[in-house]
């Protein structure tokens, strides 16, 4: 786990250390995740000719297989700064974007707001998957009650099965996310799991209600989409030069976008798992990825975000006391999930040994961008457990 606990070897660049899942360091003491954040850079041209040339002939691509479409790209949408910004670049690409919204009724108000001004002021039409909320509250109580550091595993499992949805009912060859590994660092191997299995079997031992809204991906589900709809997963901001500060700053004078107070900050599901769920019940801290990614890209020097990260996450009072109504679990019942035992992924049905059978495969279709590199390199390997 990414805890607070910082002692034996540190890296010389970033601010992870050696109480980060499967970290090794180099004779100067970088660690492999910074190495991979410098293949990836090299690989994609990252802020360079190379990576705006190669968007470019993407984009290319991307009109051309959507002559007499509607729509030539998907672009999902959270109303957080990455996924407004790409939708932003995508009108000034010349690109005919559908903008697709997993609503799992924990929105805040900034962001639903924030998507209404973004599609509104661009003009780009909006499609929203809303999940029946009794249902997907039923799924995030049998997480707390599993035991497992996934709170919001469901609500990122159903984004990309929406807007996969969506791509195939359009007829839409090409889906763009906005996740950037420079602003947004790597997370490690082994920190978080999650699959359409992993969400299906806690909900089935630990639910009440049987899913009938809620848009699970099994594993044929994605194999087809990527396989047989040939859907490309595109993640621009791989490519250019990304900064995220400037980027809030353009939405905010452009196009009225509020800021929300930090990343998955918009939804009050991730929301309580960042800054209730993780710390509290797993001491784990999020914010140590997007400041890793600071002190790598030198945003923030190495001790500033030390400091940042060393200082307590301060919880919501308010946002517990909505989960506990919300969720209908009492004080006691609460405390009770947060002295139970801790489980991981591996005591629950997942793909996992599937993805790393299929490794082979998953690299080709990474390479072909028909499922996300980050996928391939999180999922597709071995995780050693710790002891």
């Amino acid at each position: 786990m990414m805890g607070k606990k910082r002692e034996g070897i540190a890296c010389s660049r970033c601010i992870y250390d050696s109480a980060v899942p499967n970290i090794d360091f180099d004779d100067q003491g970088v660690c492999n995740y910074c190495m991979q954040v410098d293949s990836l850079t090299k690989q994609y041209g990252t802020g360079h000719q190379k990576g705006i040339d190669e968007l470019n002939s993407i984009i290319r691509d991307i009109k051309a297989s959507g002559r007499g479409k509607t729509y030539d790209c998907v672009i999902g949408v959270s109303g957080g700064t990455d996924s407004s910004f790409l939708l932003a670049k995508a009108i000034e690409w010349g690109l005919r974007p559908l903008a697709v919204h997993y609503d799992n009724t924990w929105n805040s108000a900034v962001a639903t707001e924030n998507i209404r001004k973004v599609t509104s002021v661009l003009d780009v039409d909006l499609h929203t998957h809303v999940v029946n909320n009794k249902e997907v509250d039923d799924i995030k109580k049998a997480f707390m009650l599993a035991g497992v550091a996934e709170f919001d595993a469901d609500t990122d499992i159903a984004y990309v099965q929406v807007i996969r949805s969506a791509a195939a009912k359009y007829g839409v060859k090409y889906i763009f996310e906005g996740h950037s590994f420079i602003t947004e660092g790597i997370s490690p191997v082994g920190a978080n799991y999650l699959d359409g299995a992993y969400v299906g079997d806690i909900h089935d031992r630990y639910g009440e209600m049987k899913r009938s809204t809620f848009p699970n991906m099994t594993f044929f589900q994605f194999l087809k989409w990527a396989i047989v709809y040939r859907q490309k997963f595109i993640r621009p901001l791989w490519y250019i030069d990304y900064n995220k500060q400037q980027a809030q700053e353009w939405l905010q004078d452009n196009l009225g976008w509020k800021y929300y107070g930090g990343h998955h900050l918009e939804n009050r599901a991730s929301t309580f798992a960042h800054t209730v769920w993780l710390p509290q019940r797993f001491g784990t801290d999020y914010r140590n990825l997007t400041l890793a990614a600071d002190a790598r890209s030198g945003n923030k020097s190495r001790a500033e975000a030390l400091e940042i990260y060393n200082a307590p996450v301060i919880p919501d009072g308010e946002l517990v006391a909505y989960l506990k109504k919300r969720l209908k679990i009492s004080d006691q019942e609460y405390d009770s999930i947060f002295k139970g035992p801790k489980r991981t992924f591996r005591d629950f049905k997942t793909y996992k040994k599937r993805f790393e059978r299929l490794r082979p495969m998953f690299y080709i279709l990474a390479k072909a961008n028909l499922v996300p590199m980050s996928f391939y390199l999180k999922y597709c390997f071995p995780i050693e457990e710790k002891s």
